[in-house]
């Protein structure tokens, strides 16, 4: 992989490797791109990852190769603390909240201390807290150069920093928000570089398809709405009517989501014409020319005050944003695309793109540029083999990695899941990156020796009302003789409330057991719990989640044995967007199922089976409690995604096998 991302740094181009657990595929990129003396940007999907690069990863190899290297870490500008709004915090009605004083105090406190301003210093405030968006800033609020703090802003000096540095590491979101903002002819938000990658790559299309479409939420019109009254009267009270103008915005914005209907949880409610599906055409269409009027008295009334203060410009810009949205989805849809309403108890109103198909490959499309002398293949091969004998010195003097001239821009996109068939197709067509080179570097792990594969057939159809129940029956058994050590994923939010109510009812203090339910407590704490696993004062963790944890969460040794898979992960077949590609496909003449739904199922099993094998040492079993996995003729394909654990024939077999993790803990 290090010579393959090598090649691509000399020749340009765009490189797509799918890297399994255990192949060290962050220093196989992080390496040749140090010492190539190229500028680079390193994308991630989380936040997690990107602090272990920039913490971690990044010093200990400039460390050992000796190099003279400038890194900067950037994360997005609602991560950073504003001075401005901070300072306006205390006017807020938040802040009447209990011990909201306290809090904000103690961010007070911290502002004087801190260098980069970076939330995640501050121990203590969750990002779900009330006071996370009083003191921090997104693009929508931001007053830009007209803030009185502008020359303290820490998001601009963490941009200051990234513009001087070589290497630049950031996330998915923030490289789309620097594509978006080049392209409307405003000034970048990253420095521009020759090197390109994307760590976690098999997020990027989702991510991209979020960000390149255009959303109206009861969050943005709440937001708008509680600015402009708590600067409106600090900054110009008695001059305009502001409990008046923000009561209707406030009512008419609570009043469309009302016109959605009552729903369970959390659904998507596909576009059909002018309104979303199975609500009355008459009570949307009221509601919604209610809300572009209640936006436009509050224009009129900030248009009164709009030379006071900046921060009245940029809420009179948002609050002409915002209308142009409420205009937009009353209009018919854009056939390009997908619409959609995600009801909750909130609403948002969506229209994306299906794929960045057409957007991302005109951006990384090869630049006219002259590309650096060729070079000896046998020169790559010498250096990559020194690097991995411990002797970066030969490496640094090779011409090939010093990037002795300036070629086309190099693109590398890694994960260790991007498809279920070698041409990486599910990750290829949707990123428009068919002409990349692609390649898979298989795990070091001995799967057939370290893990197993269990598909209990006794259990009833996926789709029987009691399954949940026999799932959560399976797990208790389990748990009891592990003593913990399981993950339990689930595919529905609902099969994972009725998995650890079970559980949490079931197994009582003498199974000498804790039960971690997603939601009960922040991530986190639910992660870092977990990973303690057993001890002397301590119970052993079983985790039931969904959704998050499928990917991201690792947890090496016997803390974790046992990962147990509720459902094939399918995607939802009323999800709107799944639809509108589905149908794409079969205009196309393609099979919606085989070249749709069963990659994406076969890439988001797979990752959720990667939770269970971290290192080579570990052990486990992963169940999948799902029959179609053995009885239907596409559970071959799913199999094959998956690393070569061997199979476990039978309950008494699978109860056997967690017996002898038991005992081999107890014997060491």
């Amino acid at each position: 992989m290090a010579m393959a991302v090598s090649q691509t740094l000399e020749q340009g181009g765009q490189l797509v490797v799918e890297a399994g657990t255990g192949v060290g595929k962050t220093y196989a990129y992080l390496v040749p791109v140090l010492l190539s003396g190229q500028r680079a940007l390193v994308s991630t999907a989380t936040k997690a990852l990107q602090d272990q690069l920039f913490s971690r990863d990044i010093p200990r190899l400039v460390e050992v190769l000796g190099l003279p290297i400038r890194v900067a870490l950037l994360k997005g500008r609602s991560n950073y603390l504003c001075l401005h709004r901070m300072e306006q915090a205390r006017h807020s009605s938040e802040a009447a909240q209990p011990g909201a004083q306290r809090a904000l105090a103690k961010i007070e406190t911290w502002s004087q201390a801190t260098r980069t301003g970076d939330m995640a210093e501050l121990t203590g405030l969750d990002e779900r807290s009330s006071l996370w968006p009083l003191v921090t800033s997104t693009r929508d609020n931001c007053l830009g150069s007209s803030c009185p703090r502008y020359r303290a802003c820490h998001v601009n000096l963490a941009r200051k920093e990234a513009m001087a540095s070589d290497v630049v590491v950031i996330n998915h979101h923030l490289f789309f928000a620097d594509m978006a903002v080049r392209e409307s002819g405003v000034a970048e938000l990253l420095p521009t570089v020759r090197v390109t990658v994307f760590d976690e790559a098999h997020q990027l299309n989702e991510i991209g398809v979020n960000f390149l479409g255009k959303q109206l939420s009861m969050t943005h019109l709440l937001e708008l709405s509680r600015d402009v009254l708590a600067t409106g009267l600090q900054l110009a009270r008695g001059l305009v009517e502001w409990h008046a103008l923000t009561d209707l915005l406030e009512k008419s914005a609570r009043d469309l989501r009302l016109a959605a209907g009552m729903h369970r949880g959390s659904v998507r409610l596909r576009w059909t014409e002018t309104v979303p599906e199975g609500v009355d055409a008459s009570d949307w269409s009221l509601a919604l020319q209610n809300l572009v009027h209640s936006l436009a008295q509050l224009q009129t009334g900030l248009e009164a005050v709009v030379e006071l203060a900046p921060d009245f410009q940029r809420l009179f810009e948002r609050g002409r944003e915002l209308s142009e949205k409420a205009v937009l989805f009353s209009s018919a849809p854009d056939s390009e695309g997908v619409r959609w309403a995600e009801v909750s108890a909130q609403l948002r109103l969506v229209e994306s793109p299906l794929d960045i198909a057409q957007a991302f490959s005109a951006w990384v499309k090869p630049a006219q540029e002259p590309l650096a002398p060729d070079t000896e293949d046998a020169s790559d091969a010498d250096s990559v083999q020194a690097l991995m004998a411990g002797d970066p010195r030969h490496v640094v003097e090779n011409p090939l990695l010093t990037g002795g001239g300036v070629g086309q821009r190099a693109w590398i996109f890694t994960s260790a899941t991007l498809g279920d068939e070698p041409s990486l197709r599910w990750f290829t067509e949707p990123c428009g990156l068919t002409s990349a080179q692609v390649m898979q570097v298989s795990s070091p792990f001995d799967y057939a020796q370290q893990a197993a594969l269990y598909v209990p057939e006794h259990l009833p159809k996926p789709g029987d009302p009691g399954h949940a129940a026999h799932v959560a029956q399976l797990v208790a058994e389990a748990v009891v003789l592990l003593g913990g050590r399981t993950l339990v994923l689930t595919t529905t939010l609902n099969a994972m409330r009725a998995i650890g109510e079970y559980l949490q009812t079931r197994l009582d203090a003498s199974a000498n057991v804790e039960v971690l339910v997603q939601g009960q407590s922040p991530k986190r704490r639910l992660m870092e719990r977990f990973r303690e696993g057993a001890g002397d004062q301590r119970p052993g963790c079983v985790l039931v989640a969904s959704a998050s944890f499928w990917e991201g969460f690792d947890v090496p040794g016997e803390a974790l044995q046992l990962v147990v898979i509720d459902k094939l992960p399918f995607p939802p077949p009323g999800d709107p967007l799944f639809e509108a590609r589905s149908q794409r496909m079969t205009r196309k003449g393609r099979s919606a199922f085989a070249d749709h739904a069963l990659p994406e199922a076969a890439v988001a099993l797979k990752q959720g089976a990667g939770r269970l094998i971290r290192s080579e040492t570990d052990r486990g079993v992963l169940v999948v409690c799902d029959t179609r996995l053995a009885t239907m003729s596409y559970g071959r394909r799913l199999v094959r995604g998956l690393p070569e654990m061997r199979r476990l024939n039978g309950h008494p077999e699978f109860l056997s096998t967690l017996r002898q993790f038991t005992t081999d803990a107890t014997s060491s």
